[in-house]
C-alpha cells in the first residue's frame, strides 16, 4: 500500500515520540490501520477516550465468562461456540474424563490452548503429554482425543480453511521470542503403541462443512507405526516464550504474535518488566485498531489493564472505536508503577468482523461496556 504522505504531520500539541512523552494533561489515542502495521496518527486529547457515559446499539465491547457457558455433550464440537466469522471459530470445552472416541476437524487446523488441567494426546502423528498453558498445533483433518490426568479445560481455536504459521521474526531472528527447537512434536512411542487396540470398535466423530459425520472402524485408526514430512502435531507452552521488550517504549501487540493464519493472529502476552522510563506509558495506549475485532482470553495472574477481569473470561472490543486501560489501571501506572507483569493471556486480532453466538444470559457482563466510567 502507497501512501500520500511519507511522513508524519503534526498539528498542534503532541508527543513527537508515541506512547512517551505526552502533553501535560492529555490522553494519547492511536488511531491506526492493518493491526498495528499500516499507516497511524496519535490524537492527544483532553478527556479520556473511553469515556463515554451511555452506548445504544447491538455492537459493544463485551466481557464473557466462560465458565458459565454449557457444554451438553462430551465431544469438543459439542463446546458453546463464542465468536465466529468466515476465518475464525472460538469455543471452550471442559474435559473431565478420556475420550472414548475420536474427532477430526475437516473445516480447518485446529489450536488448542490448554487453559487447565494436564493429559495426553493421541493422534495420527503419535503421543504427546500436555500441561496449562500449551499451544496443542492440530493440522486440518488431524483425528486426536485426549486422556485427562487432571479435568482439562480447553480454547480452541479453529483457523477455517486455513493453516497456522510461524509469526516472521524479521530483524531479531529466528531464534527470538522462542527458539523452534523448543516445540515438541507428537511420538510414536511406547504410550502410542500400546493403546493400539485393533479388536475394539473406535468412533471418528468428523466436522466438515459445519456438519457432524460418524465414521466407524472396528479398529483403532491411530494405528500409525511410522511417518516421515514436515507436517506433525506439536506444542508450544507459553512459559517457553521470552517476548520482545522495551524498557522506553510501550510495545503494541503486534509484537507478542505467536501464531499466524489467514485473517487472523494469535499473540500471548507473558510476565515482562514494566517500562522504567518515566515519561514512557506503562500500561496499553487507547487505541483505535479500526481493521480489526481484538479479543482476549485470561489464562491467569493479575490482568494489570482491567478491572474485575478474572481467569477464564473473554472480551471482545469490535473494531472502530477506542478502548485502552481502564481508569484505575490508568492511575496506578502513573502514581505507583509496578516493577513487572505477571498476566499470562491469549490476544485474537481478527481482520473480519467477529459475530457472537447465542450465550446463555448470564454469561456475559453486560455492564462491561460502561467499566471505563471515572469513579468517584
Amino acid at each position: 500500500m502507497r501512501h500520500w504522505f511519507q511522513f508524519p504531520i503534526i498539528e498542534g500539541e503532541a508527543s513527537r515520540q508515541a506512547h512517551c512523552d505526552l502533553p501535560e494533561g492529555t490522553y494519547e489515542r492511536e488511531c491506526g490501520k492493518e493491526g498495528f502495521f499500516g499507516p497511524a496518527s496519535h490524537m492527544y486529547h483532553a478527556n479520556p477516550p473511553t469515556g463515554w457515559t451511555a452506548w445504544e446499539g447491538p455492537l459493544r465491547p463485551r466481557a464473557i465468562d466462560t465458565t458459565k457457558l454449557s457444554q451438553p455433550g462430551e465431544s469438543p464440537w459439542d463446546a458453546s461456540l463464542i465468536l465466529y466469522n468466515n476465518n475464525l471459530k472460538m469455543r471452550v470445552w471442559n474435559c473431565s474424563q478420556d475420550m472414548v472416541h475420536l474427532v477430526r476437524n475437516g473445516d480447518g487446523d485446529e489450536i488448542l490452548f490448554v487453559h487447565k488441567g494436564n493429559g495426553q494426546l493421541f493422534c495420527d502423528y503419535g503421543h504427546l503429554q500436555f500441561r496449562d498453558g500449551d499451544y496443542l498445533v492440530l493440522p486440518r483433518a488431524t483425528n486426536w482425543r485426549i486422556e485427562v490426568n487432571a479435568p482439562v479445560t480447553l480454547l480452541l481455536i479453529e483457523a477455517t480453511n486455513s493453516s497456522y504459521q510461524m509469526a516472521e521474526r524479521g530483524l531479531v531472528g529466528q531464534h527470538a521470542v522462542y527458539d523452534p527447537a523448543i516445540l515438541d512434536y507428537a511420538r510414536i512411542d511406547d504410550a502410542f503403541l500400546a493403546q493400539q487396540n485393533n479388536n475394539q470398535q473406535w468412533q471418528v466423530i468428523l466436522k466438515a462443512r459445519n456438519t457432524m459425520n460418524t465414521i466407524t472402524y472396528p479398529y483403532n485408526p491411530l494405528d500409525a507405526q511410522g511417518w516421515k514430512g514436515n507436517l506433525t502435531t506439536f506444542k508450544l507452552n507459553w512459559r517457553d516464550i521470552r517476548p520482545l521488550m522495551s524498557h522506553r517504549y510501550h510495545l503494541p501487540p503486534s509484537a507478542h504474535t505467536t501464531f499466524v493464519a489467514d485473517g487472523f493472529v494469535i499473540c500471548t502476552f507473558v510476565p515482562r518488566p514494566i517500562e522504567s522510563d518515566p515519561q514512557a506509558l506503562k500500561v496499553p495506549f487507547y487505541h483505535n485498531n479500526d481493521d480489526y475485532d481484538e479479543v482476549l482470553f485470561y489464562h491467569k495472574g493479575n490482568f494489570f489493564s482491567r478491572d474485575n477481569i478474572e481467569a477464564g473470561m473473554i472480551t471482545h472490543h469490535p473494531c472502530g472505536f477506542s478502548h485502552g486501560p481502564h481508569p484505575k489501571a490508568l492511575a496506578t501506572s502513573m502514581e505507583n508503577p509496578k516493577k513487572e507483569t505477571d498476566e499470562v493471556a491469549v490476544m485474537i486480532d481478527a481482520r473480519w468482523p467477529l459475530e457472537i453466538a447465542d450465550l446463555p444470559e448470564d454469561a456475559e457482563n453486560k455492564d462491561y461496556v460502561y467499566s471505563w466510567r471515572q469513579k468517584d
